[in-house]
């Protein structure tokens, strides 16, 4: 097949799998609201990009961010490097986090619905911190080969437990802050990271210890956020007793 045959395939794909959010916001619109499309042919430039934008961004993983972070966990893995895969899971979790488009984008909402209250760089670095020591953890679960139930079962219950302490309208934000780490940039680097390591760690299996970096990342970013409002409020609560004074 030529080039031209194979990028034509490659999109048509690509639409096939976009197809079914386009066909039910269509039939909502035209079925349950009967509403006509506004501006309907800037509606469709935008879903041609789409697909163009999500086809562009396959072909970016799979030629640069895949291989580059396979390549680094060969490295790695290898006795001499093993100290400083903490350190590298640790910064590349903190740098992707803080320029993720989705976090940026809640936090920027957070910000504003709260007046200012809550500010989007402290969340933003709070979400981050949480990330990079997640991949942290778990890469060196994947070098111990630890049971990942037992991380996952620890992390759940240091955030309810901080979920009792922190101040009820920061709850819903941390816990949503863990879904949104786990999106564009974050989840590719992250996946690429751990099957790396486990393909190419003695005694690990690439399927049961290479995946589950992605399950830390959506349980860390809570505990920090959670963690920071907790501290925040402690600080605020002395204050205030020494105001008293």
């Amino acid at each position: 097949m030529s080039a031209h045959g194979v990028i034509l395939g490659d999109m048509l794909s690509v639409f096939r799998d976009v197809a079914p959010v386009l066909m039910v916001a269509l039939f909502f619109q035209f079925v349950v609201l009967r509403a006509r499309l506004p501006n309907a042919r800037r509606i469709a430039g935008g879903f041609l990009a789409l697909v163009a934008g999500l086809y562009l961004f396959m072909i970016g993983l799979d030629i640069g961010i895949f291989p580059i972070g396979e390549a680094m966990a060969e490295k790695f893995s290898r006795p001499e490097h093993q100290r400083w895969t903490i350190v590298f899971a640790f910064c590349i979790g903190y740098a992707t986090t803080m320029a993720e488009p989705a976090l940026l984008a809640v936090t920027q909402k957070a910000e504003e619905v709260s007046s200012g209250g809550l500010k989007s760089f402290r969340l933003r670095n709070a979400v981050a911190l949480g990330v990079a020591l997640a991949l942290s953890v778990g890469v060196y679960r994947i070098s111990t080969g630890d049971p990942l139930w037992v991380y996952i079962l620890v992390g759940y219950a240091v955030a309810l437990t901080l979920t009792w302490f922190a101040p009820k309208e920061i709850v819903p934000l941390a816990y949503d802050s863990g879904g949104v780490t786990t999106s564009t940039i974050t989840v590719p680097l992250v996946a690429a990271l751990g099957l790396g390591l486990a393909a190419n760690t003695p005694g690990r299996d690439p399927l049961i210890d290479g995946f589950g970096l992605i399950a830390f990342a959506s349980v860390f970013p809570m505990i920090t956020v959670l963690g920071y409002a907790v501290m925040m409020k402690t600080i605020i609560l002395y204050r205030k007793r020494g105001d008293r004074r």
